[in-house]
């Protein structure tokens, strides 16, 4: 399954394989990605974040037809690029990541409105990234708030 580069790419490099809680560990993946991608000015880790959701929708489309199921479980492109929306300008520490992966993961599983809304109506590649995307930007607003207080 993994021998075609899209679908290593929608799979998260083999961690959407994961037999158990497969977006969770696709999360997890994303972090050292993260680091990397952390590593450039904030402009320019928008871009790619932004980038990085336009070849999802991409790669997330193309796979799901393939196997012809829509949002396979194993599909995680999408917890990455969420994940990554979720630390944008996160304030420096482990904590602050920590919170950030346990609030974009909050947002991902209970799907709270519109997110539920956005998963059940809007289809294919892009709904399969919408919603990651709607609980990034959620997780990032709770954390940029909490940030405030801190």
């Amino acid at each position: 399954m993994l021998r075609k580069p899209i679908w290593l790419l929608a799979f998260g490099f083999g961690s959407g394989k994961s037999p158990l809680m497969p977006g969770t560990v696709g999360t997890l993946l994303a972090l050292p990605l993260y680091f990397l991608l952390a590593q450039l000015p904030t402009l320019v880790y928008i871009v790619a974040v932004f980038l990085s959701f336009f070849v999802g929708v991409y790669l997330c489309e193309r796979t799901s037809k393939e196997l012809d199921v829509h949002d396979h479980k194993g599909i995680v492109w999408d917890e990455f690029v969420g994940l990554w929306i979720t630390l944008i300008m996160v304030p420096s520490g482990w904590l602050w990541l920590i919170v950030g992966f346990v609030l974009f993961r909050f947002f991902d599983m209970v799907k709270p409105w519109p997110i539920c809304v956005v998963d059940r109506k809007v289809h294919g590649g892009f709904g399969i990234m919408l919603d990651d995307v709607l609980a990034g930007i959620a997780a990032l607003a709770c954390i940029q708030v909490a940030a405030l207080w801190v």
